[in-house]
């Protein structure tokens, strides 16, 4: 795929996404969470690509939504789809399902919501996707007591590529690595041409290196697993919660995530535990042994009455004597238990084994001195084993914990890819199930239908569905709606752009069943508020007039044309613009209050269908909410009138008049009736 070719994707944007592992893999599934991992890019912006990448495949145009209150219509479905999502990520998702006229694109969503629409949208599963998001790549990952070493310039080249967490230095020879040795606990050399050169320090020859950067660099797998400890605990959950078929060994990558902490270390080895603790108390037990040497001594020559004769108190000082020789001579086991008191706190205080106690008993040495001290020299090699050893086990420990989690690192992506996408058709499904929704059949473009709604319910409406009436209606060609005011015919319209919008994304639409032809365009005119000027009513007008010459394939819905102007004006415009709709072959739905002059203007006989009212009941209508085809219906005045005059005809027969002249009134509301005729 050519990323400059998609519609929104420039120089600089391609050259972003060609950093990702697999872009068109992630522009195809319209991975938005892998999209926004490029350079610079967001998950909005990652949104629009993919919309983009997907028109280009199926060579879709766009401009579906050809209208400001189409583009609204569909913003308000799409905001029903996006509520009913728990992860950040499929409301961003939702955005790649867009309305389209291609076959090919409405059939491929149409095979992702019939399975979506299967799904159970369970309380456990979407408590568990709460904790899901998109994986996080570590990019700071950098391991500075470890480096590379090479001879070749090209190789070196290769080694900062694949292996960045390392620092690699070019070497002229074997002293060139024993100096590197120095600087570095350990040295990794990629030329087999060192190959049984013996040096002082963890020189390594590896030539295959750069092949198996998990052994060399474990930090890699192992930072990546600790970032996204979390989120692939959560995706785990969910799989379990939905009974899906794991990508990967849940136990294993539970079992591995349990063995790592937080900032990408081993976790839960009791010797590596203990080797850390030994290095981290060293000095703090070693000052405490000390003190419980000195303690112990002072006791004893506290308790102890020393008797030295002239003869040998003389002998001392000749001799240069002095306290030292004194505890020698007088406190020798004291000194000795002392001494053995010490060791013992030493050694125990650090959970030392057998090797390392011995080490640590030279600490404190067998010569009386007071005040005891330890020997620094000896507690630096102690401390030197202990970091080795530990740096030996946390090493040890990395590279079988990496190997472990290497190969499930594919795995795991998918894992929190499947979790996301099940919140992107569990979100169908809740809308589906919400507002009983049915996959809409689609008939051919010659077919003699442009839609057929059967119990169709506006997802609109901010009403509980239980209080919305459901509505049947069919329209083949051009049609006029008519109706009393408050009778439902503009949620009419939404209702059927609503079916229309969401039959073209491919998804489940509010209605029992529903039929339509595939529409090149939507055009949806909202009614207007006032009159329009001269100007703007010119630019309404040559709006019609492209959409006349090029009308074929397209349904157009319009409430209340006849307000951009006078209402004589308005029914003639009206006439001639259905006219040529007809004559284009277009699907139309005009609602008018002149549907009867319009009809008598027209020249061709345009269908009027009527939103009919019953009657008026406590000053409320009642009104049969799906339009009767061919049925001018009659308007709110009408039935006012028609009420007035049944109530006075009443009121005459019963004797009761409302008036001093008798039967005026039902006179007068009978002359105003027939004006309806």
């Amino acid at each position: 795929m050519d990323l400059e070719s998609i519609p929104g994707v420039g120089e600089k944007t391609a050259r972003a996404l060609a950093e990702l592992d697999d872009p068109e893999r992630a522009l195809r599934a319209g991975d938005v969470a892998a999209i926004a991992a490029a350079p610079g890019i967001t998950q909005g912006r990652a949104a629009r690509i993919a919309r983009g990448a997907i028109r280009l495949e199926h060579d879709d145009p766009g401009g579906f939504l050809a209208t400001d209150r189409a583009r609204e219509v569909y913003r308000q479905v799409l905001g029903l789809l996006k509520e009913r999502t728990v992860t950040d990520y499929a409301a961003q998702r939702l955005e790649t399902i867009y309305p389209s006229p291609k076959r090919s694109r409405i059939e491929e969503v149409q095979a992702f919501a019939a399975a979506a629409v299967e799904r159970e949208p369970s309380p456990e599963v979407l408590g568990a996707l709460e904790g899901v998001e998109p994986l996080r790549e570590p990019g700071d990952v950098k391991v500075r007591e470890r480096c590379l070493a090479t001879t070749d310039a090209e190789r070196y080249s290769e080694a900062r590529e694949a292996i960045p967490e390392l620092s690699v230095e070019i070497v002229e020879d074997a002293q060139g690595l024993a100096e590197l040795a120095r600087g570095y606990s350990t040295v990794i050399a990629l030329d087999e041409s060192f190959a049984g050169v013996t040096l002082e320090g963890d020189v390594q020859v590896r030539p295959d290196a750069l092949e198996t950067p998990a052994e060399v660099v474990p930090e890699r797998p192992l930072a990546f697993f600790a970032r996204n400890r979390d989120r692939l605990r959560a995706a785990a959950a969910v799989h379990r919660a939905a009974d899906l078929e794991p990508p990967c060994d849940l136990e294993a990558l539970e079992d591995g995530l349990s063995r790592l902490a937080e900032d990408g270390t081993v976790a839960g080895d009791d010797e590596l535990d203990r080797l850390t603790t030994a290095v981290d108390d060293l000095d703090a037990a070693a000052g405490t042994a000390e003190n419980v040497a000195n303690d112990r001594l002072r006791e004893a020559i506290r308790e102890q009455d020393v008797t030295i004769e002239g003869a040998d108190l003389l002998s001392l000082v000749e001799r240069g004597a002095g306290v030292d020789s004194l505890l020698s001579r007088e406190l020798a086991d004291e000194y000795a238990e002392a001494v053995a008191a010490a060791r013992d706190h030493l050694v125990d205080a650090l959970d030392l084994d057998q090797g390392e106690a011995e080490i640590a008993r030279r600490a404190f040495g067998d010569e009386p001195t007071f005040p005891v001290e330890r020997d620094e020299d000896a507690v630096g090699r102690l401390r030197e084993e202990l970091t080795a050893a530990k740096e030996r086990r946390a090493g040890r420990l990395k590279r079988e914990l990496a190997a472990d989690l290497a190969d499930q690192r594919e795995g795991a992506r998918q894992l929190v890819r499947d979790a996301l996408e099940l919140d992107v058709e569990l979100a169908v499904a809740r809308f589906a199930r919400e507002f009983e929704c049915t996959m809409p059949e689609f008939a051919g473009s010659t077919a003699d239908v442009g839609f057929d709604i059967e119990g169709g319910r506006s997802p609109l409406l901010d009403e509980p569905l239980e209080a919305i009436d459901p509505v049947d209606y069919a329209v083949s060609g051009v049609a006029l709606l008519s109706g009393v005011n408050s009778g439902g015919k503009t949620s009419m319209l939404d209702l059927v752009a609503s079916v229309v919008v969401l039959a073209h994304m491919g998804l489940p639409v509010p209605g029992e069943r529903v039929r339509l032809r595939r529409f090149d365009d939507l055009h949806y005119h909202a009614k207007t508020q006032g009159t329009l000027d001269a100007g703007a009513f010119e630019s309404t007008v040559r709006e019609f007039a492209d959409l006349a010459q090029g009308g074929e394939g397209s349904l157009v819905l319009v409430d209340e044309l006849e307000s951009i102007t006078e209402p004589g004006a308005s029914a003639k415009i009206i006439a001639g613009i259905l006219e040529a709709l007809s004559d284009n072959a277009a699907t139309a739905v005009f609602v008018s209050h002149l549907a009867g002059e319009i009809r008598e203007m027209a020249d061709f006989d345009v269908t009027v269908d009527g939103i009919e009212a019953v009657g008026l009941v406590d000053g409320e209508l009642e009104v049969n909410r799906s339009p009767v085809k061919d049925h001018l219906a009659r308007s709110t005045p009408e039935l006012i009138v028609e009420k007035l005059a049944d109530e006075s005809r009443a009121a005459t027969n019963g004797g009761v008049h409302s008036s001093g002249e008798g039967g005026s009134e039902p006179l007068f509301y009978d002359r105003l009736l027939e004006k309806f005729d």
